[in-house]
């Protein structure tokens, strides 16, 4: 994989700074795995923070135990609601657990993955990031955050969030990226100095998600009636328009969408 000439990374090779033990919270969701696997690829030590490992992020639970010997946070937690108030105190709550572990095990930099667009569309879900991305840069820690757009995977989770005959898709822009290619550009950045707001990561071309989910449909030779819809208000013109889109230059990923699908497609055939 690589990124196009604007990418901004830095320039430092991830070997250069190899045995790092790098704590990944939320490393056993879609992101999470593929930075697991970037970072053992690239001879880091991850430590994953997950219920599954006897982490509990939301309460704090397990986390100094796990966090000891720990260099560097990677933050991909993820919640599962449209509700600005439960994705807010679940943020809030993951957001200062992490920096909290993080002072006592003498962590230098805290990575967060956050999502292109947020401020300009106000849904619930990005409330919650928004604290996120506020709470982590009142911290103390060094820190990065990494504005991604959606991923390609982001069709697969719309189609498969409600079963049955009806496919609801929002219209919604956005320059879709491969996940695997955001957990790369994570891992990068958490190998470098702390930097603030890095520059926002995109996917090569703009999609609309209408479109991506009907071509993930005929992949799949599935036959489901699909129903666009608009979502309400402002937040839907934004979505429908530019508000998800990257704003100037930063890295963007070389798999298209058309690419992403056909692998997919064979791999799970």
């Amino acid at each position: 994989m690589t990124f196009g000439d604007n990418s901004n990374d830095g320039d430092m090779s991830v070997k250069e700074r190899s045995g790092m033990r790098v704590a990944v919270a939320g490393g056993t969701g879609l992101v999470g795995r593929y930075v697991v696997e970037e970072l053992a690829a690239t001879g880091q030590e991850p430590v994953v923070l997950a219920r599954s490992q006897g982490v509990n992020l939301v309460t704090g639970a397990g986390l100094d135990a796990a966090m000891a010997g720990v260099e560097v946070v990677v933050d991909v937690s993820n919640v599962t609601t449209t509700s600005g108030k439960k994705a807010i105190a679940f943020f809030d709550s993951v957001g200062r657990n992490l920096l909290d572990a993080g002072e006592r095990a003498g962590v230098g930099h805290h990575v967060v993955l956050s999502i292109v667009g947020i401020d300009q569309v106000g849904l619930g879900y990005y409330q919650g990031k928004l604290r996120q991305e506020d709470v982590v840069k009142s911290g103390r820690t060094p820190w990065t955050v990494l504005r991604a757009t959606q991923f390609h995977e982001f069709a697969e989770q719309t189609l498969d969030r409600v079963p049955g005959p009806l496919a609801v898709v929002p219209r919604m822009r956005t320059r879709s990226v491969a996940a695997r290619e955001v957990a790369q550009q994570l891992v990068r950045l958490a190998m470098a100095p702390a930097q603030g707001m890095a520059p926002e990561l995109a996917g090569p071309q703009v999609e609309q998600v209408v479109d991506m989910v009907r071509r993930l449909l005929r992949a799949r030779h599935q036959r489901r009636l699909l129903l666009p819809v608009k979502m309400p208000g402002a937040a839907g013109t934004a979505m429908a328009g530019d508000g998800l889109l990257p704003v100037g230059q930063g890295p963007r990923g070389s798999q298209t969408f058309e690419a992403w699908l056909a692998q997919h497609a064979v791999q799970e055939g």
